[in-house]
């Protein structure tokens, strides 16, 4: 089967390895569409991702497919079913290393429940945490819309980890796919105003679109007067770009108390904050793993979103290539102004 390889740092190509064959707790699943991360897999690909030393690897980590076939044990799982997030973890080539390995034409998913229910959710028996969102999708939902929920549901799950509720104030860093989820979201759970900072004019009136209160460029003198303008702090900034710099330029904005939360690696192995320019007291929340348990819980009040009409995968993808132009899908996606960018096997 064909799959994406980084084969060193900054040179992609489709290579040929053996199709996985399931173990007694696996699905096999037929990738339809998988979608590239902005930051994750770009960061793999420049050979930046923290902790990531080993190359070649096989790429990817948001994809959606068909079960083809499922172990003796598989329970949660059934040919025919549409499957999100299924990966390569113990990749079938040893020449390769894993970089999640979704963007191949076979994947694998665990069943989590049913290694709990055995009493097998353990490293011996070759769990992953990760199978806690290996789920399977209501089969009226897009497959569109089912890649998508790889980023949804992370993002979802933020609002529980940064503790963010109905009638908050917040402020966005970023309005890449990450940011405009939170966007879209904090609307859609009640939160009370929503500002959004980014350099790119074009984002910032999607921002709009998806329920912002108010957007600015990064220099603008509104963002620097913002607090004095609206007569009182924000309950929370977030940061979705994951820069030291945004979050020292967060704590001026936030209440006694208030937080400044983090989404996504951050990619130096340091972090200098300037204390002194927050309140007193202030929370520094950092989401660089997902919380699983939150993520796969969020699958449902999404698809009721969708289902409702109140979310789409036509607000969030700008374009689609084929699997075989997956170096100009990355080229495409390189330039920050693209939002989600899918790959079609």
């Amino acid at each position: 089967m064909l799959a994406v390889s980084v084969l060193k740092p900054g040179t992609v190509g489709l290579v040929e390895v053996p199709k996985p064959v399931p173990g007694p707790y696996q699905a096999l699943v037929r990738t339809e569409v998988a979608s590239l991360c902005n930051a994750t897999d770009r960061k793999l690909v420049e050979g930046h991702f923290p902790g990531v030393e080993d190359y070649p690897l096989l790429l990817g980590h948001e994809s959606a497919g068909i079960v083809e076939a499922v172990g003796e044990k598989v329970r949660s799982f059934k040919a025919g079913d549409r499957v999100i997030g299924g990966l390569l973890l113990d990749p079938p080539d040893r020449n390769y290393a894993s970089g999640w390995g979704g963007f191949s034409e076979y994947t694998l998913a665990g069943d989590h429940h049913a290694m709990i229910e055995d009493g097998v959710a353990t490293s011996a028996h070759s769990w992953y945490e990760v199978y806690e969102i290996m789920r399977a999708v209501p089969q009226w939902l897009p497959v569109e819309a089912a890649v998508l929920l790889c980023t949804w549901r992370e993002v979802y799950a933020g609002f529980g980890d940064f503790n963010l509720r109905a009638g908050d104030d917040i402020l966005i860093f970023g309005a890449g796919p990450v940011g405009l989820s939170f966007v879209k979201f904090a609307r859609l759970l009640g939160l009370s105003y929503i500002g959004l900072v980014d350099l790119v004019s074009e984002k910032r009136q999607k921002a709009l679109e998806m329920g912002a209160d108010a957007v600015f460029a990064p220099d603008a003198p509104e963002l620097l007067r913002l607090i004095k303008d609206r007569g009182k702090p924000l309950d929370a900034v977030v940061d979705a770009v994951g820069k030291e710099g945004i979050i020292n330029s967060a704590l001026p904005l936030i209440r006694m108390a208030g937080s400044v939360c983090v989404y996504g690696v951050i990619d130096t192995p340091t972090v200098t904050l300037e204390k002194t320019r927050g309140p007193y007291n202030f929370n520094l929340l950092i989401h660089q793993w997902p919380t699983r348990s939150r993520e796969a819980a969020a699958q449902e009040p999404l698809c009721e979103w969708v289902a409702a009409g109140k979310l789409s995968h036509t607000e969030f993808v700008s374009a689609e290539f084929p699997i075989g132009r997956i170096d100009e899908a990355l080229e495409f996606a390189k330039s920050g102004r693209p939002l989600k960018t899918l790959l079609r096997f």
